[in-house]
């Protein structure tokens, strides 16, 4: 075998491997095993007939594209197992070379590497001591958050408008030059207005109106929307009110108390939601500490986030919204449709997300190596105690789902992650 190493960039190797002919020959030999009972030729029963012959009727090169899918994998690894200036990451791409008669194969490879991270001053980091205090105002809004969630939906008053807020149920229909376009029309469509869950116009344009009207209602579609015959354009939705629901809030009293909580008085309420609030707020604080301590050893290091693993998170991140979305019952297109968005741009915006957490993951990790955190099997054990908990499942079927998942060893690396982060913030500067 020979092999050639090219430097794409800091990260991305890309490497020319030859593989020896005889390897490639019992690969094609292989090929021929494995394919001759597919193969039918006159003269012949299916798996009878010599390599020679049918190479002679499909041609020479006939099992050279099983013999290369067999051989492109193991000749990779081969090629990497000894040579330690080459520490994959990721998962590599191949593209073949050459693959000709009476001529070596030749196939390429790009795989993004592990790479050495020059890191800056990561102790005695200065970071702004933030507010934790919880004002009245805070403790007010809360409350009133209570009183939203607990409000009953009623029928709005006999002859009333639609106002910002009310629930109501109607039929649209729209169209482009008076034409219907494709998922422009419902009935019986339940819309909080005020909830910004359709392009912008229209649930502005529906306050005042009545149940049983009907209404015109002019709009034009972002330009940036996903669909790009509709893109820009002005198009007109004839709505319908079929009906129309109202929030009616409790007063804000020991009553009131009494039903959302624990306690018999509203005072008392009051002090248990600032209780709450001061340990979000101390837990916010401590979190926007740990992000900030995180972007500035980035930002003071020179690692470059591998593609192949900005991919990957990209995916995840899709993966889990797609996956949240569906369980408040709605897909991810359907999603994208009502909010004008399309999927090449919420890639692009998770891309940029998915790259900041590479490299706070590689920088993070390789603090961890310098300083030699690590976490033993106890402290691993006791995390998946956790989650077992948590989730009211066994523990070997917690385990057993992360390693299906490909991610069996996550919950080390995780914690060693978080360590980390601690270690950074135990020696940083706040105030």
């Amino acid at each position: 075998m020979n092999l050639e190493v090219k430097d794409l960039d800091k990260v991305r190797k890309e490497l020319t491997i030859e593989v020896d002919q005889e390897v490639f020959d019992k690969a094609v030999q292989d090929a021929y095993k494995e394919q001759k009972n597919k193969i039918a030729i006159p003269g012949f029963r299916k798996g009878k007939a010599p390599k020679a012959l049918i190479e002679q009727h499909y041609g020479k090169d006939f099992f050279y594209y099983d013999a290369a899918e067999k051989v492109v994998y193991p000749a990779y690894l081969e090629a990497i197992k000894d040579n330690d200036a080459i520490k994959p990451i990721g998962e590599p791409s191949f593209d073949v070379e050459q693959l000709e008669l009476d001529k070596p194969f030749i196939f390429k490879v790009v795989v993004d590497t592990k790479q050495e991270v020059a890191l800056g001053d990561y102790k005695g980091i200065a970071l702004e001591k933030l507010d934790t205090e919880v004002s009245d105002e805070m403790v007010e809004a809360e409350l009133k958050r209570a009183q939203d969630r607990t409000a009953l939906l009623e029928d709005a008053p006999e002859g009333a408008s639609v106002e910002q807020g009310d629930s109501v149920t109607l039929d649209f229909e729209g169209k482009k030059d008076g034409v219907a376009f494709e998922g422009g029309t419902a009935e019986n469509y339940d819309l909080v207005i005020g909830s910004n869950s359709f392009i912008p116009g229209f649930e502005d344009g529906m306050v005042g109106m009545k149940v049983g009207e009907t209404k015109d209602i002019p709009l034009t579609f972002p330009e940036e929307y996903h669909a790009e015959d509709l893109a820009g354009q002005e198009v007109v939705f004839t709505v319908t009110v079929k009906d129309i629901k109202r929030k009616v809030l409790a007063d804000l009293d020991d009553e009131f108390a009494k039903d959302v909580s624990e306690f018999d008085t509203l005072d008392e309420y009051k002090e248990d939601i600032r209780k709450e609030l001061t340990k979000q707020v101390e837990e916010s604080t401590q979190n926007q500490y740990k992000n900030k301590i995180t972007e500035k050893v980035v930002e003071d290091s020179d690692v470059v986030a591998p593609q192949s693993l900005v991919e990957k998170e990209t995916d995840n991140y899709i993966n889990e919204m797609a996956y949240s979305m569906r369980n408040q019952g709605i897909e991810l297109e359907q999603y994208l449709q009502l909010t004008g968005g399309d999927m090449e741009g919420l890639r692009g915006e998770f891309k940029k997300r998915a790259e900041e957490s590479v490299k706070a993951t590689i920088v993070l990790e390789a603090i961890a190596e310098a300083e030699n955190i690590t976490v033993d099997e106890e402290e691993v054990e006791a995390e998946f105690d956790r989650l077992a908990d948590m989730y009211q499942m066994k523990k070997e079927d917690i385990k057993r789902a992360f390693i299906m998942q490909g991610q069996g060893d996550s919950i080390s690396r995780n914690m060693v992650l978080e360590k980390t982060i601690d270690f950074l913030l135990d020696n940083a500067k706040i105030g």
